[in-house]
């Protein structure tokens, strides 16, 4: 009997997108994926599905589109003549007297998409599943609450970055009118000295020009205006 219940780590997580991929990939189902990945990391097929469609497989959806895709042409590359058997790829050990027997355990991994099909799927379950199963919920919602703590934080610190924003915005409108006062009176000091320089030019041009003469002695004198 499979009793495995430790958390699944990033190496199970990889060997079971690896193992499921590859299933679809060369036709085979998840279902038997399941089972091959159970008995490699000793857990049930159940819990390896219940994995794979709450945790792993959002992961891996357009890995595991092309893997449907490489499927399908792998089909029309067999002909018409072929069939359209689905081929499975790994056969489980026979089961001891005393292990639980699983029954159609995640068939359709699309049950767990959509409740309305999984209502009408007939699925035995096992305890170890079962608790697998609300370890990995247990995991989800402490992953959410930590995303919403960690979005709150960053609203705060937008909001921070906002009003900080806005204090230089007004920081700097204040810099831009005290730039254009000191300008203005540039401009207005300028005039005024332009202004007094014309004026000292023009009573410089006005000013009587002084003569002098030279007497016979070699003296000069200031001849009269």
């Amino acid at each position: 009997m499979k009793t495995r219940q430790d958390a699944w780590t990033e190496e199970n997580d990889l060997l079971l997108a690896e193992t499921v991929l590859r299933h679809v990939r060369e036709g085979s189902t998840q279902l038997n994926a399941f089972e091959e990945v159970g008995d490699k990391l000793n857990r049930t097929s159940a819990a390896c599905g219940f994995r794979w469609n709450a945790v792993v497989r959002h992961k891996y959806e357009k890995a595991l589109q092309l893997a449907k895709k490489q499927r399908k042409q792998k089909m029309r590359a067999l002909g018409k003549g072929q069939t359209a058997k689905k081929r499975l790829l790994y056969t489980p050990p026979e089961a001891s007297p005393g292990d639980f027997t699983e029954v159609n355990a995640v068939q359709n991994s699309k049950n767990y998409n959509h409740p309305e099909l999984a209502a009408n799927s007939k699925v035995e379950l096992t305890m170890d599943s079962v608790i697998e199963f609300l370890r990995t919920y247990q995991g989800n919602s402490e992953h959410i609450e930590a995303l919403q703590q960690e979005n709150e934080r960053l609203k705060k610190e937008n909001e921070e970055l906002i009003k900080k924003n806005e204090e230089l915005e007004k920081k700097v409108a204040k810099l831009e009118e005290e730039s254009k006062t000191v300008q203005e009176d540039y401009e207005t000091l300028m005039k005024i000295m332009n202004r007094a320089r014309k004026l000292v030019l023009f009573e410089e041009e006005e000013r009587p020009t002084t003569t002098f003469k030279m007497d016979r002695n070699g003296n000069l004198e200031k001849m009269a205006e």
